[in-house]
C-alpha cells in the first residue's frame, strides 16, 4: 500500500504469513523500534518507509504510517475465512502490563484505556525526532478504522513511559497473531452473518 500526501509519502508492504521479518524507516526512531515490535511479535512480515514532515513534528509521519498498515491490513486480510477472528493478550514488560483485545469484525472500532496521568505529553525517543506520547492512542484510533478491527487497548499497571507504549504495541501484537491464525475447525467466515 502507498499514500502520497503534501504531508507524507509512505510506502507499507505486508506479509500476514510471515515469521517477523522487520524493515521499517519512518524517521522517528521510537517509532521504528515499536512497529518492529509489532512486527516481531505479531509474526506479520513488516516493511516500512515513511518521509514526511519531521521538521515540523512526528505527528503526520506517525498518523499516516498508521493508516496505510491499517490499509495494508485490511487488504491482506482478504475475505478472513477460516480465521480464528478474536485475540487476546495480556503482556508485561517490567512494571508495565497491558490488555490488547483484537476482533477481525470489519467494524472499525478503538477504546484505548488506563494510561497513567501525563503520558499523552511525554516526549519519548533519544537524539532526533521525539515520539509524543499522545500519539500511541492516535495510532490505535488510526490502525483499528483502517483496518476495520475491533480493538481495545487496556493499561492495567505503568509507570515508564517508554515501557507504557511498548508493552501496548506488544500486546496488540500478539492479539493480532491470535486473531489472525487460522482455525482448522472453521471452514468459513467466523461469523453468523457469513461476511465481516
Amino acid at each position: 500500500m502507498e499514500r502520497q500526501t503534501s504531508e507524507s509519502k509512505v510506502v507499507v508492504e505486508v506479509d500476514l504469513d510471515g515469521t517477523g521479518r522487520v524493515d521499517v524507516s519512518t524517521g522517528v526512531g521510537f517509532y521504528d523500534h515499536m512497529l518492529t515490535a509489532f512486527g516481531r511479535h505479531s509474526l506479520v512480515d513488516l516493511t516500512v518507509v515513511s518521509e514526511g514532515d519531521l521538521h515540523i513534528d512526528a505527528h503526520h509521519t506517525v498518523e499516516d504510517t498508521a493508516i496505510v498498515l491499517g490499509q495494508a491490513l485490511r487488504e491482506a486480510l482478504g475475505d478472513k475465512k477460516g480465521i480464528r477472528r478474536f485475540g487476546d493478550a495480556t503482556v508485561p514488560l517490567d512494571e508495565a502490563l497491558v490488555q490488547a483485545v483484537v476482533d477481525v469484525s470489519g467494524r472499525p472500532y478503538c477504546v484505548h484505556t488506563g494510561e497513567p496521568e501525563g503520558q499523552e505529553h511525554v516526549l519519548i525517543g533519544g537524539s532526533g525526532v521525539p515520539y509524543l506520547g499522545s500519539l500511541t492512542r492516535h495510532v490505535f484510533e488510526s490502525l483499528a478504522f483502517h483496518a476495520h478491527l475491533g480493538l481495545h487497548v487496556r493499561v492495567l499497571a505503568g509507570r515508564e513511559p517508554h515501557h507504557v507504549a511498548e508493552t501496548q504495541y506488544k500486546a496488540f501484537a500478539r492479539a493480532f497473531r491470535d486473531a489472525i491464525a487460522f482455525d482448522p475447525r472453521e471452514t468459513g467466515v467466523p461469523s453468523t452473518k457469513g461476511a465481516l
